[in-house]
C-alpha cells in the first residue's frame, strides 16, 4: 500500500490509520475513573500518543520521493547509541519498556502511554561525570588548565593540579591554598571567555560547579536572569534593581537586545500567541522568598505595555496585585511578604493585540493564619493597614483601636516590618480600590467586616456551671463585633456559645465548652475573612471582564505559594507541597519527558536523558483508595476519628512506599522533590473539615449588612430565607483543592507553557550573599541540570513536514519531480547546506538545533521581501492605471449627468416660462400702461399747473395795474392835503434806510483804518526785527572771529615753541594785534556771507609737533567751534528769511530771536570753560618760557568775552 504524503491529498495514510486505531483501542481500554480529558498538546509541538509503535513493514515512499537511503536511515532509527566523546555521557544499556503495574488512574493528565518504571526497571543509566571533560581530565592535568574540586565542607573551589600520585592530586586553589583531592573528583572548568554566558547550555563543560560559578558571577554584577535553554532563571536580588524601567520596556519590545529578562520571556509569550494563534502560559515556581511575586508583576509589567490600549484595563491590572497583595500576603518567617494563597491571571487580547480583559483564579487561601499565628510571623497585611492608615472618622465608625490591642494579631509579637510603612500602604490599597471600581460604599463595609474579625478575637468566655460550659461575655468586644457584622449582641453571643441539635421534631440549644466556643468563634471568623478575599475578587473580575472583544486568546500567568519546610509544618504546607509537586510534574513532563517520548516517537537517533520523576511521590498523595488524600478523607468521615488516629492510620497502610517515612507519636514524613518534610497532624482533621456551625451560617443570613447575607447565600447556594441546616456532605478542603489543582492543570495543559524558575540566593534575604549549596539545592530539585542537557543535545525546533514545505518550499530553486513534503523538505535541507548532524528526519517531524532554522527564515523574509516589494509596485501601478480609468470614466459620467441635469432643468424652465408667458405678457404690459397713464397724467397735471399760474398771474397782473390806475386816478381825485399827509411816512422810510447805510460805511471806513495800522505796526516791528538780527549777526560774527583768530595764535604759539624753542615768537605772536575786532571783521569777509575764514592751514604743522594729545584735544575744539558757528549761522539765516506777516506765524519772531541768544549764550559758557580746560593741559605740559605770553593773551581774551 503507498503512503501519499503530499499535503492536498484528502485520504488518510496508513501509518494515521493505524495510529488512530490505537488512539482509539487505548481509549476504550482507559480507565474510568479519570477526571475530565484535558485537550492534546498544542499543534505546534505536533505531539502523537505517546506510546512508541513502529511502521508497518509496507511503508514506503514513492520511488520518485525520498531515496531509500533516507528511508533505510528513518527504519533503522528505534534506539541508536549516540558517540560519547561528542556527548559526554556514558551509556550502559537501555532495558526494553514495561507496563507499570500500579499505574495512578486519578491523574489530572489523559495518559495512556507505556510509563517506564524507576530504580530496578531502569537496567540503564547515564553516567554525568561533567560530560567528555571527565574522559579528558588527564589532558587538563597535564596542561595545567583550571579544574573544580570538591572542598571538605562541600564547597567546590577552583584551582589547577600541581601533581597527581595514583588516585590523588594536588591542588593549588585560586586563594593560594594548596589541598589534596582525589583524581577522579576533579571536574574541568570553563575557560574564562566563557564565564557569565547568558545561557548555561553555551558552557563547554556543563557540571555543577560550572553552572554555579556562571550564575554566581552574573548575580554579583547585577544581571540577575540567565537562560537554561528554555527555562528563565531568576536570582531574587532581595534589593532594586534598575532594569525594569520605560527604557527596559522599550528595548526588548523593539528587539533592540536578546540578554536574558522576565520581558523577554513575556514578549515571547505575546508574540507566540499573535502569529501561531496559541494560548500561553508563563508558570512561575520557586521556594518562598524566591521572588515569584515580583516576577509575576513584572511580567504583567509589560504585557500590559504590548497590550494597552482598551480603556485602561491595563492600569486596573496592575493595580489589583495591591489588592491582592494586602488582603492575601502576609510576612512568614523566610519571607516578609509571602504570597498565602496560589492566583492564575489569565489576561485576555484582541485579535490586534490588545489587552480587552483578565481574570483571576485564587487557590487555597490560608485561612488559619487569621486567628493563628507562629513566633515572628503576622497575619495578612490589611490588618496592619488598617490599624496604621485609617481616618479618625473610619476609626470612629468602626470603633478602630491599634494593631497592638487585638488577640489575633500580638500572639506573635510581631507587629512591623522593617522598612515597610503599613499606612502608606493603607493609602495606596484605597487608590486602587478606585481604580477597579469598588465604590466608597463597599470599601466601607469591606472595612467593617475586618474590623469585626479583630474585635471577634477579643471575645472573651466566662465559665457558668461545673460542666466547664461557657458563654461569651457582653463587653466592648461583643458589642462592637455585632455592630459591625449587623446583628443583636444577644444574638452573636447565642451563636458562638450554644449549638443546636436535633431531638425528634425538636431542636435543643446546648452549652458549648471553652474549646468548642473558641473554636465556633475562630470558625466564623476565618469563614467571614475567606468569603471576604473571594467576594473582592468577584468584584476585580467583574470589572476586569472582557466583554464582547474577547476573542479567546489569553496569556495566563501563574503565581502560586513556593515550597515550604518549616519548624513545624501543619495542614497548610502539606497543601502547598503537593501543589508544588504537581506543578514540578508539569515541568517534567513538558520539558524532559515529553521531549524524549517524541523523539522516541519519531524514531530519531537519542540517548535519554534519566531525571527524577516525582510520579512515585505523587501517587502517594492521590492513589486511591491508600493515597494520602483518600486517607485523610476518610479520616475526617469518621465519627470519632483524632489527629493520632490519622496518624496512625497513614503508617500503616503507606510504610512500605519509599516516598514515605513513619515518625513517632502524630508526625509523618514525606519525601519531595524537593527533600523530605516532616508533618504534624495536629489540627489535620479540623482543617480539612472547616466546620462552620448552622447557627453561624443562620446568624450572618438574618444581619442587617449586605456582606454577611451575601456570604451566607453562597455557601449554600440557595436563597436567603431557605438557609435553615448545613449541608453535612460538603467536601473537605482536601479534596476541594485538589479538584482546583486538576482544573488548573487542565487549563495549563491547554496552553504553549513558559516556564520561569526564580532561585533564592540566601535564606537570611540579603542582597550580595550567595549561598552556593541553597542555590545547588534549589538547581537540583528543579531539574535544571536535565533540562540543560536535553536541550544541548536536543532538537528544540521541530515541524511537521507539511508545514515545513508549505513555509520555505516556495525557496527552492529548482523544481522537484515528486512534490510530497518530505521530498521537499530533504530538497530543502540540501539547498541550504544544512550538516547532517545539524538535523534528524522523524516519521512526520523534521527536528533542527538551535539556530537552524535561521537561515531558511532569512532567507524566505528575504525573499517575502523582494515579494512584497514586487507586489507593491505592481499594485501601486494598477491601482494608479484604475484610479486613472476611473477618473475619466467620472469625469464622462459627471459630464453627461451635469449636461442631462441642465438640459432636464431647462426643459422644466422652459415649460415654467411657456406655462406662464401670456400672463406674465398681460402683467408687464397692464404695468406699462399703468406707468404711461400715471406719467401722461403727471405731465397733464404738471401742464394744466402752469397754464392755471400763468393765467392768475396775468389776472393779478391786470387786476394790480387797474388798482394802481384807480389808485392814481383816486389820487388825482384826492386833495392836496390828503396827498401831503401820505409823503412823509414814505420819506421817513427811506431816511431810515440812508442813516443805516451809512453808519454801515461807516463801521467798515472804520475796520479799514484798524487793519491798516495793524499793517504797519506789523512793517514797524518786522522792520525793527530785521534790524536787531543784523545787529546780532554783526555781534556774532565778530566774537566767532576774535575767537578764531585767538585759537590761530594759539595753534602759532604751540606751534613755535614745540618747532624752534625761542621766546621771541611769543612777542610776535602777541596778542595785541587781535585787539582791533574792526580789522578782523574787515578782512575775513567772504563774497558769498558773513560767516568768518577759518586758517586751518597751520594746523597739520600743529599736529605734527611733540604734543600731540593737546593739539588733538583744541583740534576737537576748533571742529566743534566750527559746527557750532555753521549751526547757527543757518538758524540766523532762517529767521532773516522769514517774510510773511507775524500773523500767520505758530511762534512770536521775538521769543525765536530770544531761544536763539540762549542757546548761544550757553555754547560760549561751555566753550569757554572748555577753553579754559586745554589751557590748564598745555600749561602742565611744561612751558615756562611762554607762561607769560600765554596768560597776557588768554586773560585778556577771557575779559573780552
Amino acid at each position: 500500500m503507498m503512503l501519499s504524503v503530499s499535503p492536498m491529498a484528502p485520504a488518510k495514510s496508513s501509518l494515521e490509520e493505524m495510529l488512530e486505531s490505537l488512539r482509539r483501542q487505548d481509549e476504550v481500554d482507559k480507565p474510568k475513573d479519570l477526571p475530565p480529558a484535558l485537550p492534546v498538546r498544542p499543534t505546534s509541538k505536533a505531539r502523537l500518543p505517546s506510546a512508541r509503535r513502529s511502521l508497518p513493514t509496507n511503508f514506503k515512499i514513492d520511488a520518485n520521493g525520498v531515496d531509500g537511503a533516507v528511508l533505510s536511515e528513518m527504519k533503522g532509527k528505534e534506539e541508536v547509541k549516540r558517540n560519547e566523546n561528542e556527548l559526554g555521557v556514558k551509556i550502559v544499556s537501555f532495558g526494553s519498556k514495561k507496563m507499570r503495574k500500579d499505574v495512578n488512574v486519578d491523574s489530572p493528565y489523559n495518559l495512556d502511554a507505556v510509563e517506564e518504571k524507576k530504580g530496578e526497571d531502569l537496567e540503564g543509566q547515564i553516567e554525568v561525570k561533567g560530560g567528555k571533560g571527565t574522559a579528558n581530565i588527564g589532558y587538563f592535568i597535564n596542561k595545567k588548565l583550571h579544574v573544580w574540586c570538591r572542598l571538605s565542607n562541600g564547597m567546590w573551589a577552583s584551582g589547577t593540579v600541581q601533581s597527581t600520585s595514583g588516585e590523588e592530586s594536588i591542588v593549588s586553589l585560586s586563594n593560594g591554598n594548596v589541598i589534596k583531592v582525589c583524581t577522579s573528583q576533579l571536574l574541568p572548568a570553563n575557560p574564562g571567555i566563557l564565564e557569565g554566558v547568558n545561557d548555561l547550555i553555551q558552557l563547554s563543560y556543563l557540571n555543577e560547579p560550572s553552572v554555579l560559578h556562571n550564575l554566581k558571577r552574573r548575580y554579583s554584577h547585577d544581571m540577575i536572569y540567565s537562560k537554561a535553554g528554555p527555562v528563565l532563571i531568576a536570582v531574587n536580588p532581595f534589593k532594586d534593581v534598575q532594569i525594569y524601567g520605560k527604557d527596559f520596556v522599550a528595548s526588548y519590545r523593539e528587539k533592540a537586545t536578546d540578554s536574558p529578562h522576565v520581558f523577554a520571556m513575556a514578549d515571547n509569550a505575546y508574540n507566540e500567541m499573535m502569529n501561531d494563534g496559541l494560548n500561553q502560559s508563563i508558570i512561575i515556581s520557586g521556594e518562598s522568598g524566591a521572588g515569584k511575586t515580583e516576577t509575576a508583576k513584572f511580567a504583567m509589567q509589560y504585557l500590559a505595555s504590548l497590550g494597552g490600549g482598551y480603556g485602561g484595563k491595563e492600569c486596573k491590572i496592575l493595580r489589583t496585585h495591591c489588592v491582592l497583595e494586602a488582603f492575601g500576603n502576609a510576612k512568614t518567617s523566610r519571607n516578609d511578604n509571602s504570597s498565602r494563597f496560589g492566583k492564575l491571571i489569565d489576561i485576555h487580547f484582541t485579535a490586534s493585540g490588545k489587552i480587552s480583559g483578565a481574570n483571576i483564579q485564587t487557590f487555597l487561601l490560608e485561612k488559619s493564619r487569621v486567628v493563628q499565628l507562629a513566633a515572628g510571623e503576622r497575619s495578612y497585611h490589611i490588618f496592619y493597614q488598617l490599624c496604621a492608615g485609617a481616618s479618625p472618622a473610619l476609626r470612629e465608625r468602626l470603633n478602630l483601636k491599634m494593631a497592638n490591642e487585638y488577640n489575633y494579631l500580638v500572639q506573635s509579637d510581631c507587629l512591623v516590618i522593617n522598612g515597610v510603612d503599613d499606612g502608606q500602604k493603607f493609602q495606596k490599597l484605597k487608590e486602587a480600590f478606585d481604580i477597579v471600581q469598588i465604590c466608597k460604599e463597599e470599601q466601607e463595609q469591606v472595612f467593617a467586616m475586618l474590623a469585626a474579625v479583630l474585635w471577634l478575637g477579643n471575645i472573651s468566655f466566662q465559665v457558668i456551671d461545673k460542666e466547664n460550659h461557657v458563654e461569651a461575655l457582653a463587653d466592648e468586644a461583643l458589642t462592637s463585633a455585632a455592630t459591625l457584622i449587623g446583628c443583636a449582641p444577644h444574638e452573636l453571643m447565642q451563636a458562638i456559645s450554644t449549638h443546636r441539635i436535633q431531638v425528634g421534631k425538636d431542636r435543643i440549644a446546648k452549652k458549648l465548652t471553652l474549646q468548642q466556643a473558641i473554636g465556633t468563634r475562630d470558625a466564623l471568623a476565618k469563614f467571614i475573612y475567606a468569603s471576604l478575599f473571594d467576594w473582592l475578587v468577584e468584584q476585580i473580575n467583574k470589572s476586569l471582564e472582557a466583554g464582547k472583544k474577547n476573542i479567546g486568546r489569553f496569556i495566563s500567568i501563574l503565581d502560586i505559594y513556593g515550597f515550604e519546610s518549616l519548624k513545624k509544618n501543619s495542614f497548610e504546607q502539606f497543601c502547598i507541597n503537593y501543589a508544588n509537586e504537581r506543578l514540578q510534574q508539569h515541568f517534567n513532563r513538558h520539558l524532559l519527558k515529553l521531549e524524549q517520548e517524541e523523539y522516541d516517537l519519531e524514531g530519531i537517533d537519542w540517548s535519554k536523558v534519566v531525571f527524577e520523576d516525582n510520579q512515585e511521590c505523587l501517587d502517594l498523595f492521590e492513589k486511591k483508595p491508600l493515597g494520602i488524600l483518600s486517607l485523610l478523607d476518610e479520616e475526617s468521615n469518621a465519627p470519632n476519628s483524632t489527629d493520632f488516629t490519622l496518624a496512625n492510620k497513614l503508617k500503616q497502610h503507606l510504610n512500605s512506599n519509599s516516598y514515605f517515612k513513619g515518625d513517632r507519636g502524630r508526625a509523618f514524613g514525606v519525601l519531595h522533590f524537593a527533600g523530605e518534610v516532616h508533618y504534624d497532624t495536629n489540627g489535620f482533621l479540623d482543617k480539612n473539615r472547616d466546620p462552620l456551625s448552622s447557627e453561624v451560617v443562620q446568624l450572618l443570613s438574618s444581619c442587617d449588612s449586605q456582606l454577611p447575607q451575601l456570604f451566607a447565600k453562597k455557601m449554600f447556594n440557595q436563597p436567603l430565607q431557605s438557609v435553615t441546616s448545613l449541608d453535612t456532605t460538603m467536601q473537605s478542603v482536601a479534596l476541594q483543592f485538589k479538584g482546583q489543582l486538576f482544573n488548573l492543570m487542565h487549563q495549563l495543559e491547554s496552553t504553549r507553557p513558559h516556564f520561569i524558575y526564580c532561585i533564592k540566593p540566601n535564606s537570611k534575604q540579603l542582597p550580595g550573599t550567595y549561598e552556593e549549596d541553597l542555590v545547588l539545592q534549589q538547581l537540583r530539585c528543579c531539574g535544571i541540570f536535565e533540562v540543560i542537557r536535553i536541550s544541548r543535545s536536543g532538537y528544540p525546533t521541530r515541524m511537521t513536514h507539511q508545514a515545513f514545505s508549505e513555509r520555505y518550499g516556495f525557496l527552492l530553486s529548482e523544481p522537484i519531480v515528486s512534490q510530497d513534503s518530505l521530498s521537499i523538505s530533504v530538497a530543502l535541507l540540501k539547498q541550504f547546506n544544512v550538516l547532517p548532524q545539524m538535523y534528524q528526519i522523524g516519521y512526520t517531524k523534521l527536528f533542527l538545533r538551535t539556530g537552524q532554522i535561521s537561515a531558511l527564515e532569512d532567507r524566505r523574509k528575504q525573499v517575502l521581501r523582494g515579494v512584497i516589494e514586487v507586489q507593491k509596485y505592481f499594485r501601486g501601478h494598477r491601482a494608479r492605471r484604475l484610479f486613472h480609468e476611473h477618473n475619466e470614466g467620472a469625469k464622462s459620467i459627471q459630464s453627461f449627468v451635469c449636461g442631462e441635469n441642465i438640459r432636464r432643468k431647462y426643459a422644466a424652465e422652459s415649460n415654467r416660462c411657456s406655462a406662464f408667458a401670456s400672463q406674465l405678457l398681460d402683467e408687464q404690459l397692464m404695468a406699462v400702461i399703468y406707468l404711461q397713464s400715471v406719467i401722461r397724467g403727471w405731465l397733464a397735471r404738471r401742464h394744466f399747473n402752469n397754464m392755471h399760474n400763468l393765467k392768475q398771474s396775468n389776472r393779478g397782473s391786470v387786476k394790480s395795474r387797474r388798482k394802481i390806475g384807480r389808485k392814481i386816478f383816486e389820487a388825482k381825485d384826492m386833495p392836496h392835503e390828503q396827498q401831503i399827509q401820505v409823503l412823509p411816512s414814505v420819506m421817513a422810510e427811506l431816511q431810515r434806510r440812508v442813516l443805516k447805510a451809512e453808519t454801515n460805511l461807516g463801521q467798515k471806513e472804520q475796520e479799514n483804518a484798524t487793519l491798516r495800522e495793524q499793517l504797519q505796526k506789523s512793517e514797524a516791528r518786522w522792520l525793527d526785527y530785521e534790524a536787531k538780527m543784523k545787529s546780532m549777526e554783526e555781534m556774532w560774527q565778530k566774537q566767532m572771529v576774535s575767537l578764531q583768530t585767538s585759537l590761530t595764535a594759539a595753534r602759532k604759539s604751540l606751534a613755535a615753541d614745540n618747532g624752534a624753542g625761542q621766546l621771541g615768537r611769543a612777542d610776535v605772536l602777541s596778542p595785541r594785534c587781535y585787539d582791533s575786532e574792526d580789522n578782523v571783521s574787515m578782512g575775513s569777509r567772504t563774497t558769498g556771507g558773513n560767516t568768518p575764514v577759518l586758517f586751518s592751514g597751520a594746523m597739520p604743522d600743529v599736529v605734527g609737533g611733540r604734543e600731540n594729545g593737546s593739539l588733538n584735544a583744541l583740534g576737537n575744539l576748533l571742529k566743534e567751534f566750527e559746527q557750532r558757528k555753521q549751526n547757527f549761522d543757518a538758524d540766523a539765516k532762517s529767521l532773516i528769511d522769514i517774510r510773511v506777516p507775524q500773523q500767520a506765524s505758530n511762534m512770536n519772531p521775538d521769543d525765536e530771536l530770544r531761544t536763539l541768544r540762549l542757546r548761544f549764550e550757553t555754547w560760549k559758557k561751555d566753550y569757554k570753560l572748555r577753553l579754559k580746560a586745554a589751557k590748564a593741559r598745555l600749561h602742565k605740559r611744561g612751558h615756562p618760557e611762554s607762561d607769560k605770553a600765554r596768560r597776557k593773551w588768554w586773560g585778556k581774551l577771557g575779559s573780552r568775552a
